[in-house]
């Protein structure tokens, strides 16, 4: 019994050995060291990042630490499409050429990615006027509760609103409900209580004129809030 334990405490230790190795360029694969910014130069953790390959489509993910860093191996001597996601938008406008070499070689990419301070769940939808949600907010909601499973130390608000039809009371009842109704999803999808926020406004804070049928599906929305990071 004493030398399994002993053999099991060895191998734990060598795979813990192994799991902080640190990468190596190799001649087939480049070390690639990546660091998310926002435009102020604070680190952004948590965040994934993806390099397809123009070549051939495979496709290549970190996700940044503490500092904002992470590095992986990666084949040089192609051209790659860089996306990432900031709530449930995907932004996938960058590019990254890496260059041919006859040596090993170690190449750095910074990319700066500012989270808004407020995010509307365009596909979030509820019965009308009621709090219940509808089954294609499911797709929506999920990307969120993922995207903050990865922002572990994020702190939101939900944020709902009304158009002005009907009491202001009312109003103001039913976007809470609304709001409630988003932050209970996040809850049972793992996200922890204490990192989510439920406020209703009403009918008090409109984008768009309630007059106009345009206007007033414009107002019932809801919103996510960034608390803190």
């Amino acid at each position: 019994m004493k030398n399994l334990l002993i053999l099991f405490v060895l191998g734990a230790a060598l795979r813990l050995q192994a799991q902080q190795a640190p990468l190596k360029a190799t001649l087939t694969q480049a070390l690639l060291k990546v660091i998310v910014v926002d435009d102020k130069s604070k680190p952004q953790t948590g965040q994934l990042i993806t390099f397809t390959s123009k070549k051939d489509g495979k496709a290549y993910s970190g996700t940044t630490d503490a500092s904002g860093k992470f590095s992986m191996l990666i084949p040089p001597a192609q051209k790659y499409a860089v996306s990432y996601r900031i709530f449930n938008e995907v932004y996938s406008d960058l590019e990254m050429e890496l260059p041919s070499a006859g040596s090993p070689f170690t190449f750095e990419y910074t990319i700066t990615a500012t989270p808004p301070r407020k995010f509307t769940l365009n596909n979030v939808f509820f019965d009308s006027g009621k709090s219940t949600l509808r089954v294609e907010s499911n797709k929506e909601l999920d990307q969120l509760a993922e995207y903050m499973g990865l922002k572990k130390t994020l702190v939101i608000e939900i944020a709902g609103h009304t158009d002005n039809v009907g009491t202001a009371d009312a109003n103001q009842k039913l976007s809470e409900d609304r709001a409630n109704a988003v932050k209970q999803y996040l809850i049972k999808k793992g996200v922890t209580a204490n990192r989510v926020t439920a406020k209703g406004y009403g009918d008090t804070q409109p984008e768009a004129d309630n007059s106009t049928a345009e206007g007033r599906q414009k107002n019932r929305r809801t919103e996510v809030r960034i608390i803190s990071e």
